[in-house]
């Protein structure tokens, strides 16, 4: 595999599946530049995970306060808040006191969220919270230990979860499990098993899925003993390990980032999915280290390809989102197409600070070009009908005070 450009060309395309129960939201053009001025500003800390109640909006994070949009009081919030996504209005009975981060929401039955970080409270990393009160919900009980949830999601009566723990009530599971969505006991039946963390530790960094297909990336090597170095399929029919594997996240970065993979998302028609990377500048070389890269879900056999890569030219991505239109990535890049580049702009780089968005066909960058100040980084995508939620460390989106919360509308 040689990448001399951002781009490697399309070669084949797997047969398409049937629709995916959880994969990102078609949107038939990419979405505006100019944010909406109704999103609450989050005063202090950095927003990583979104989710959609119905019509509401919750954000999790590290934070302690937020503000609506046009003024008045600060509200206290203890690293999760909600808010009505067509007024921005924030919920004001929707305030649990969590006591530790959040990194990880999915959408509950009933208008509930599930929601899962570092916190000990009101459970141990993952909890089951009513949106209407904050309350939790008594019949669903999965505590985590030895370790946090970094993500979540949801399909059906079945919740997947995936972070760096050792067990989920009684039951040890190491960093990924399957939980009954209503009671939050362990299943038995889905015992998938990531191993060897490059000395890093063991631990899964994001999921997405499609009606049959769980795909994971995380600090591994293998999956239930099959060699799958960052990357894996678990096809959920069996709930084993896929047949596909591929050897792209095999070279090292810098040392500093024995895993490198980071945010994952699925397309809206479960076709493809795309993994965002950090790692260090690795100009004229095959390794996707800072990076973008799509891959085909079905696509078979133990050496699968990536269909494209664009290349930061040294700057991290964190998080990606796949609407069909465009696939949205965002961290603290400085350009994109710089394939060249090693913190610096090579042949062909593109300015696109803080966020931007990829053609999902060709995988050069698209014009859309908001820019964003860039911090540490986008830690969290939403797409909605309404258009494309962003979520960070830092105030400034497309130009204007967007505080750790922004939109863009759809077009």
């Amino acid at each position: 595999m040689r990448l001399t450009t951002a781009l490697i060309a399309v070669t084949s395309l797997a047969v398409l599946p049937a629709a995916p129960a959880s994969a990102g939201l078609r949107q038939s053009h990419v979405v505006s530049e100019n944010p909406v001025n109704t999103t609450p500003h989050v005063l202090d800390g950095i927003v990583t995970a979104f989710t959609l109640v119905g019509r509401t909006v919750v954000v999790g994070g590290e934070f302690s306060a937020v503000r609506e949009a046009r003024g008045g009081a600060d509200l206290p919030r203890a690293n999760v808040f909600a808010f009505d996504l067509p007024t921005g209005r924030v919920l004001p009975g929707f305030a649990p006191d969590l006591d530790g981060p959040v990194s990880a929401l999915a959408p509950g039955p009933g208008g509930t969220v599930y929601v899962g970080g570092a916190f000990t409270w009101p459970s141990r990393g993952l909890t089951r919270l009513r949106v209407s009160d904050g309350a939790p919900v008594s019949s669903f009980s999965a505590p985590v230990y030895a370790g946090e949830v970094t993500s979540l999601v949801r399909l059906g009566r079945a919740l997947y979860v995936g972070g760096d723990f050792g067990r989920i009530g009684r039951s040890a599971r190491t960093a990924l499990a399957r939980v009954d969505a209503e009671t939050g006991a362990v299943d038995p039946r889905f015992t998938v098993t990531p191993g060897d963390g490059r000395g890093g530790g063991v631990g899964i960094h994001a999921m997405a899925a499609t009606s049959d297909r769980l795909v994971v990336d995380g600090s591994f090597t293998t999956l239930d003993g099959l060699r799958r170095p960052q990357l894996g399929v678990i096809d959920l029919t069996t709930g084993r390990v896929a047949g596909w594997h591929t050897e792209a996240y095999a070279p090292a970065c810098k040392p500093d980032f024995p895993s490198y993979v980071r945010g994952l998302d699925v397309s809206p028609d479960g076709s493809y999915f795309v993994v965002v990377t950090t790692g260090g500048p690795a100009p004229r070389t095959t390794k996707l280290c800072d990076s973008a890269a799509r891959f085909e879900t079905y696509a078979k056999g133990d050496a699968v390809r990536p269909t494209w890569v664009n290349l930061t030219g040294g700057d991290s991505l964190y998080a990606v989102a796949v609407t069909g239109s465009a696939v949205y990535v965002g961290g603290h890049q400085r350009w994109l197409n710089n394939p060249r580049g090693a913190d610096t702009a090579g042949p062909g780089a593109v300015h696109r600070p803080g966020i931007g968005a990829i053609h999902p066909v060709t995988g050069r960058a698209l014009r859309w070009n908001p820019t964003r100040e860039r911090g540490i980084g986008v830690k969290a995508f939403l797409t909605v009908k309404a258009g494309l939620l962003v979520g960070s460390d830092t105030t400034e989106l497309g130009h204007e005070y967007h505080a750790r919360v922004g939109m863009f509308p759809a077009a």
